[in-house]
């Protein structure tokens, strides 16, 4: 019987080999056939119940065998030399400013290992335009990782775009001479770069939600449709942040084969190994595969290929598939008799097969991530996939060519090097500067009738010019009227509604409109129906790159979802993060795409500032513009969610943005003055803001907006505040409302005048913060011009014949109204709701942050009582009639 087990064995094996040699032959003759063949073999094992598990990390070579690889297309030796002026520039600029103004810091290591990665893409792949029939569009993006902006500010330079003063004042942005920002931010250097990237995560995130709104523009017929990449290079250790992965899924569902990722696996962080104790190109290569991305491992140079033709046995992947990142590191840190010793001298067979090397030449051997013309290939077939996107893992070696400091644990930390140092990188560059300069850190440009130098210009100039480059279009918009919100400047007769319904319903009109209709972008992150948005959900339908290939359950209903290939609403699911990545991607539009589209993305307030704060601030530096809409909005008016959900301080966090325009309406009509002004601001005149403000679930009878044959009233709702009602009797104190509060306030009023015969005036507060704004910049001028008449901040003139103290109520944290407190001084008293969220109803929630009627009236009195002019025992009855407990800690402690 054992004899006739071992027959059937060797009959087994011997059928494994023939199986195995007709594939090689359909390998060889299509790989992307063989590729269908072992699907279609393993959709077949599933239907007979044979289990077939699938691999998702492969053996740890390079994906494109070397005789799959086409030859290497450009001038090696020329752009060999352009890479090594490349790498010393870049250096030279870190060190000099290091030498000279210690402590002001850049990075060297990042870009040494990555730049034969971008080099490669700047000769032979990155397209600055695409010419077709339509005229010149725009090319390739690019999402530089933010650590090597050296090594492009190296490339500007030897492109003639930047001069040697430049570079000089590299992080010295407040010199005679313009500088250069320590990593790419568009706000600082807007001819220059198109995206922040160095926040780690955001750059991977943003890429890959603007090749879906490439997409977007291209379904709707808005751009035409061309061959251009988005290119996402970022670090290993980046993708532990949790932005740069989370995404991933989006790009293979929506197949974005217009979305190149370059992972450059340096295999370190900033203190130590990415995963010292395993491989992260296997942990990534699993993410990737398992996300259904086409991935490219580019790991061993071609001086490995060798190698492995002369090793028969399998023993030197082998070898390789036992080491760990934590050795690589090492491996590369040391020298050549250490690798033979430590990594081939653990065989016999592998120590023979390296007897021929020298051990410089056991040292030299390429990690794949430095190897043109393995990058090429991995490139090319990058290009050329289809279906979905690709990722490209590049083993490099961190600190490349850097003497002291390769693939060294403080490698990151490196800013500058020692003389000795400097000399050694020249000579194994073969920089041409003499000892001297060397140790200077001199720059080194050669003429421009140098081969090497026209060959990078040619080279450029076939791929339509300079990169990066931002540019922005001349103004060729118009924005409407606001005779065009005619419908919501007149109240909801008698209705009562939200400012959130009034929006929907301006929205839903403002889609209609025949130019800037077609441009809008509503995003919504799976909300849509608590925002009642399902008359524009129907009316433009959701975007869907393949359209809607089912029949929904409710299709027979007036308002049924609504899904198609050129539908205009962004819905993005449960993704706060992926919304404002879609929001970034159109709110940058006008520059990118020379479009300018209008997105309005429409949120919980709560889940906006405080969740994408870091995605906000990269908006505003990409010189963003659109309307962040935050929904359900407030501390009281969000009732019964409580604590998570709760909103008092998203106007405080939006406020630290320079270029965030913040309002918090309490009016339909205050809402339609902002919307249009804010349009007319971004894109007419072309200023580079960008507007939050604040909408609300709770239902109200809106009036009208007031008589304004002055324009007092439009001009007081857009630079902060107005008088919404006056008192009966002339007024004695001042009573401030913002958001549905200010209903609080106007029942305040009445209360005053009719128990206490207090009168008061009433004003609507559209935006603290702009008020404060204002007063700082008048402030600082007043400051600047000690010899002339001082002028006065809008609140001051505002409030110039209005007479007594100031009580201001909203339903945010105390400290937005408090930054007028420079300029009210004593006058003014704040109500806020300081303190976590509770779920209760609104008169409850109010009650608890002292922000009703009642507390808005007990407020006033106390103030009163503190000026001398109501007796203390009339403030003590009031207090109990008002039901005020005098006792509690208050909200902000509960």
């Amino acid at each position: 019987m054992a004899a006739l087990d071992e027959a059937v064995k060797k009959d087994l094996t011997a059928e494994v080999q023939e199986w195995i040699e007709a594939f090689d032959e359909v390998v060889a003759h299509d790989w992307e056939q063989a590729a269908e063949l072992l699907l279609s073999l393993r959709s077949r094992a599933r239907e007979a119940g044979v289990p077939a598990p699938g691999d998702v990390v492969t053996p740890y070579v390079n994906t494109i065998p070397a005789h799959d690889e086409v030859a290497y297309p450009g001038d090696r030796e020329k752009e060999s030399r352009i890479e090594a002026l490349l790498r010393w520039n870049a250096m030279a600029m870190v060190h000099k400013q290091n030498k000279y103004d210690a402590g002001i810091g850049g990075h060297i290591s990042t870009y040494s290992s990555q730049c034969t990665l971008l080099e490669v893409g700047f000769n032979h792949f990155f397209r600055a335009k695409y010419t077709t029939a339509a005229g010149d569009q725009p090319g390739d993006f690019i999402y530089f990782q933010g650590h090597a902006s050296p090594g492009v500010y190296s490339r500007a330079f030897l492109e003639g775009r930047f001069e040697e003063d430049r570079l000089k004042n590299f992080r010295h942005e407040l010199r005679d001479t313009p500088g250069l920002s320590s990593y790419p931010h568009p706000w600082l250097m807007q001819d220059f770069w198109q995206f922040p990237t160095v926040s780690m995560g955001i750059g991977p995130l943003n890429a890959i939600y603007q090749a879906r709104f490439m997409r977007y523009l291209e379904n709707r017929g808005l751009i035409e449709k061309t061959d251009r990449k988005i290119w996402g290079f970022l670090g290993d250790g980046e993708t532990d942040e949790v932005d740069t992965l989370g995404a991933i899924s989006l790009g293979s569902r929506e197949k974005l084969d217009n979305l190149i990722f370059v992972v450059n696996c340096n295999l370190q962080r900033l203190d130590g190994p990415v995963r010292g104790n395993a491989r992260i190109i296997d942990e990534l290569e699993a993410t990737f595969r398992g996300a259904n991305w086409n991935v490219i491992k580019v790991l061993w140079g071609s001086d490995w290929d060798e190698l492995f033709a002369r090793d028969h046995t399998g023993l030197l992947l082998k070898r390789m598939e036992e080491c760990v990142d934590g050795d690589y590191q090492r491996f590369k840190a040391k020298d050549g008799s250490y690798l033979r010793k430590e990594f081939f001298g653990k065989y016999p067979e592998l120590l023979k097969l390296v007897e021929d090397k020298t051990d410089e030449e056991l040292a030299n051997l390429h990690r794949g991530g430095h190897d043109p013309k393995k990058i090429y290939n991995a490139y090319k077939r990058a290009m050329e996939h289809v279906g979905g996107p690709t990722v490209i893992l590049a083993h490099t070696v961190k600190g490349y060519g850097l003497p002291s400091a390769q693939s060294r644990n403080a490698t990151h930390s490196e800013k500058k090097l020692s003389d000795g140092d400097m000399k050694l990188f020249v000579e194994r560059f073969n920089i041409p500067l003499p000892a001297q300069a060397a140790e200077n850190a001199d720059f080194y440009r050669p003429d421009s009738n140098d081969a090497a130098i026209q060959y990078l210009q040619e080279r450029r100039a076939e791929l339509g010019g300079y990169l990066p480059k931002r540019e922005v279009p001349a103004v060729n918009f118009k924005a409407p009227e606001l005779e065009f919100f005619k419908s919501w400047l007149g109240g909801s007769n008698g209705r009562a509604i939200s400012t959130t319904m009034g929006f929907v319903n301006m929205l839903n009109g403002m889609l209609k409109h025949p130019e800037m209709g077609k441009l809008i972008v509503p995003i919504i992150p799976d909300e849509g129906r608590t925002f009642g948005f399902e008359s524009v959900m129907k009316a433009v339908g959701i975007y869907a790159p393949e359209g809607q290939k089912y029949v929904p359950h409710d299709a027979d209903m007036l308002l049924g979802y609504n899904e198609k290939k050129n539908g205009q609403i962004l819905e993005e699911g449960i993704t706060e993060a992926g919304s404002m990545a879609s929001f970034t991607a159109a709110g940058t539009a006008y520059t990118n795409y020379k479009i300018p589209m209008v997105p309005f993305y429409l949120y919980y307030s709560m889940f906006g500032f405080q969740r994408i704060g870091d995605m906000a601030w990269a908006f505003a530096d990409s010189r963003g513009k659109g309307f962040l809409m935050g929904g359900t909005a407030g501390r009281t008016t969000m009732l019964g969610e409580g604590l998570q959900h709760q909103d008092g301080h998203s106007h405080v966090l939006a406020g630290t943005i320079p270029t965030c325009v913040t309002y918090d309406p309490a009016f339909v009509y205050e809402l339609a003055v902002i919307v249009q002004d804010g349009i007319k601001r971004m894109y007419e005149q072309n200023e580079n803001v960008f507007y939050y403000i604040t909408m609300y679930n709770e239902d109200y009878v809106n009036p009208a907006m007031p008589e304004d044959a002055n324009g007092k009233v439009r001009e007081g709702i857009l630079r902060g505040i107005y008088k919404y009602k006056s008192a009966a009797k002339p007024a004695t104190i001042q009573l401030f409302g913002a958001g549905p509060i200010l209903n609080e306030v106007v029942k305040a009023q009445e209360i005053l005048a009719e128990k206490y015969d207090v009168h008061a005036d009433v004003w609507s507060v559209t935006s603290y913060t702009e008020l404060r704004r204002d007063a700082l910049e008048v402030e600082r001028w007043n400051r600047l011009h000690p010899t002339q008449p001082e002028k006065k901040p809008y609140i001051v003139e505002a409030l110039a014949e209005a007479k007594g103290s100031i009580i201001a109520a909203s339903d945010y944290m105390k400290s937005l109204p408090d930054g007028l407190s420079p300029w009210l001084g004593q006058r003014l008293v704040t109500l806020g709701t300081d303190g976590f969220g509770r779920s209760d109803n609104r008169e409850h929630l109010r009650r608890h942050f002292e922000v009703d009627a009642p507390s808005i009236v007990a407020a006033t009195l106390s103030k009163l009582v503190r000026e001398g002019s109501v007796k203390a025992k009339v403030a003590e009855k009031a207090f109990a009639e008002l039901g005020v407990n005098t006792e509690w800690a208050g909200a902000a402690k509960a």
